[in-house]
């Protein structure tokens, strides 16, 4: 990854920012972080990203990247089998510490 200019990405999204809205963005710095009209805090390279989407450009790698984990996430994962539960809408001990002990386990003591 190559090194980014703080003064060169900030003028680069000026330029997008004015270009998209017609007006200039109040970019305030606190350490390394960025926040643009008030928004979302944001890192240098965020900032190089908006930068790019504002100009129209493809987005990147890295976003793809985000874009593909936040569709991973979403999916619901599939469920277990449940095993039959004692009239009361609960496992009882027994059943619960056979499902967690899975199949030729030996219960403890008592069970």
């Amino acid at each position: 990854m190559s090194k980014l200019n703080k003064e060169e990405v900030i003028a680069q999204f000026t330029a997008a920012y004015l270009a998209k809205h017609g007006k200039e963005p109040t970019i305030e710095q606190k350490g390394s972080w960025f926040k643009v009209d008030d928004g979302k805090s944001v890192r240098l390279a965020g900032l190089a990203e908006m930068a790019a989407e504002l100009a129209g450009a493809a987005p990147t790698a890295a976003a793809e990247k985000v874009a593909v984990k936040k569709e991973a996430k979403a999916k619901p994962a599939a469920k277990k089998a449940t095993v039959k539960a004692s009239g009361n809408g609960g496992l009882t001990p027994k059943q619960l510490w056979a499902q967690k002990i899975g199949n030729g386990g030996k219960l403890p003591r008592g069970l």
